[in-house]
């Protein structure tokens, strides 16, 4: 199961979550303040991140950025209180892969893990067959390693990035419904997803800018549309 990096300052809420998490039969190194999680990190190799955001000394989205330093790959899970809207996208843009508002289900968050293990153990779920390099302009799309390879640079992806990017490859040129990317992605439909997936459409858009032949267009209130012109 997974090896999980928990932070998290509410007393109560942690000793539940972890609980739960170590029922479930995960290995959990929970830390309360942000600056003292950091120092671990840089220590242990974990397998998924689960961070608050509100915390003492270094909160959750400067120690995202420092996680993401060391290891571009690693599943990142919000949990936080901040349940504005731009909260979200901002913990997205920083290299988040989803984020769940307090009061959660720990069902969800748990289902979350889960699905989040399977993607690390190969088993991600709109995968190509074989989990084969795909090529495309002039990229190459090695999902096994997580990379996106073009004539001059390695772009390490997110678990969210490479689900999305396999998805669009699958369906080059056709006209996607933003519904059933969602559900694709995420099992289900609803706004603040439908504003994440934005945030994951345009960091795609930015890794993918040096071919103009590959777009990702929007359709106005329908979806997007991959498009490869050669």
């Amino acid at each position: 199961m997974a090896k999980i990096f928990y932070v998290e300052d509410d007393a109560n809420l942690s000793f539940v979550v972890k609980d739960c998490l170590e029922i479930d039969g995960h290995e959990v190194h929970h830390f309360i303040k942000g600056d003292d999680a950091l120092k671990a990190f840089n220590k242990f190799d974990y397998d998924i991140c689960i961070l608050d955001v509100m915390l003492p000394n270094l909160d959750g989205f400067s120690l995202t950025k420092a996680i993401r330093d060391k290891n571009p790959h690693i599943p990142i899970i919000f949990v936080s209180a901040r349940v504005h809207i731009q909260d979200k996208l901002e913990g997205l843009q920083l290299g988040g892969d989803d984020y769940i508002f307090k009061p959660f289900s720990i069902e969800e968050l748990l289902l979350k893990v889960k699905i989040f293990m399977k993607r690390i153990n190969g088993q991600v779920l709109i995968a190509p067959a074989d989990n084969e390099k795909m090529h495309f302009g002039h990229f190459t799309f090695d999902p096994d390693n997580m990379e996106l390879i073009s004539e001059n640079e390695i772009t390490k992806l997110t678990a969210r990035e490479v689900d999305l990017l396999i998805y669009f490859i699958k369906n080059k040129n056709k006209l996607l419904k933003r519904r059933d990317i969602l559900i694709a992605l995420w099992g289900k439909d609803d706004y603040f997803l439908g504003r994440s997936l934005d945030v994951f459409i345009s960091r795609l858009r930015k890794f993918l800018a040096s071919d103009p032949d590959i777009k990702i267009e929007n359709v106005p209130r329908v979806g997007f549309k991959f498009r490869i012109d050669k």
